[in-house]
């Protein structure tokens, strides 16, 4: 059968996550896959920690400086810094990646104009956010769910800008439609950009610039940016014209990515709604440990002990002590 099906890698630092061969092997000569075979931390197959490299080397930047631009990031050194130093912030091929600083671009938004994307988000976690083209079915009722989770994302200091290669006004013409379709009265809050040119679809690899002009009709794939405030990329979903997308995943996502930059760790399979129902060393079975977290894999286990002293060891049949469930009341406290 010649058909391959395709490969789908989420970057979920808050989730589990796909290493690519050359980066796991680069791993494997590094201080991190070492320290996994002490048993100090984690397995390389668990989540990678959402964080910023730019952060990292910004020691010259004051307390007061940071908590102005937004940035909430874990100070652990064994967290969420050093997990994402694993992640380039630069491309070299100039593909846009996980870990990567997002181009910058000025914007002609349904909001007006700005000459800078960066500036516009400067110190905060945005949702770049593409549709196919405007006067669509599915595209509609995106942008109409989306409206309704807006107001949940400001509050948890998310911007959000929608896209498509449609003009300005067709955008402001359509939203009518939007608004008017929407079964629950709403606001459209949000910018939605107009990249007539392409420019900004292409260098988000949306559209492939060698074959758009050939295609009777060029849309941009729905894709999702999730951008921390340091402008690296932290989660990118693409889905096809016919699938339209679920706005409580992309919420849940950022919740998650947001977790794991503050507090140093990985949000296991279906977060909040895991680990329900645990066995415990004592023959007991535990419901305490539900919508619990883990630490990263990095987090050494002094830093480990000091910030989370009753974390919880889940016994394996390999005896390796990599996951360890901290409880979410545990999480909510560190730091406050």
């Amino acid at each position: 059968n010649p058909y391959k099906p395709p490969l789908l890698v989420w970057f979920l630092p808050t989730s589990s996550a796909m290493i690519s061969l050359s980066a796991a092997r680069a791993l494997s000569k590094s201080p991190v896959k070492r320290a996994f075979a002490r048993g100090l931390v984690s397995s390389s197959t668990s989540a990678i920690g959402s964080s910023s490299a730019s952060a990292v080397h910004a020691s010259s930047v004051s307390t007061t400086q940071q908590r102005a631009s937004m940035s909430t990031m874990d100070t652990m050194e064994t967290g969420t810094k050093t997990y994402m130093s694993l992640y380039p912030e630069d491309s070299t091929d100039g593909g846009l990646r996980l870990g990567n600083i997002v181009p910058d671009f000025s914007m002609e938004t349904t909001h007006g104009n700005f000459e800078s994307f960066h500036e516009w988000k400067k110190g905060k976690w945005a949702i770049l956010f593409s549709h196919p083209a405007d006067f669509t079915p599915v595209c509609t009722t995106e942008i109409g769910r989306l409206a309704l989770k807006y107001d949940q994302l400001e509050e948890m200091g998310c911007l959000v800008a929608t896209l498509s290669v449609d003009p300005v006004k067709s955008h402001q013409d359509w939203l009518r439609d939007v608004v008017a379709h929407c079964e629950n009265e709403i606001e459209i809050k949000f910018p939605i950009i107009g990249d007539q040119d392409r420019s900004i679809s292409t260098a988000y690899g949306m559209i492939d610039p060698g074959t758009s002009d050939d295609q009777a009709l060029p849309l941009t794939i729905r894709a999702v940016f999730i951008i921390n405030p340091e402008n690296k990329l932290m989660l990118s979903l693409n889905y096809p014209a016919c699938v339209g997308r679920n706005m409580d995943e992309i919420v849940r996502c950022v919740q998650a990515l947001q977790l794991s930059y503050e507090k140093s760790i990985a949000t296991p399979a279906n977060w909040p709604n895991n680990h329900a129902d645990i066995p415990m060393p004592d023959g007991t079975r535990s419901t305490d440990f539900k919508g619990s977290v883990f630490l990263l894999p990095t987090v050494s286990e002094e830093e480990a002990k000091e910030n989370y002293p009753g974390y919880h060891i889940c016994d394996v049949p390999s005896k390796i002590n990599y996951l360890r469930l901290v409880k979410k009341e545990e999480v909510e406290k560190m730091g406050n």
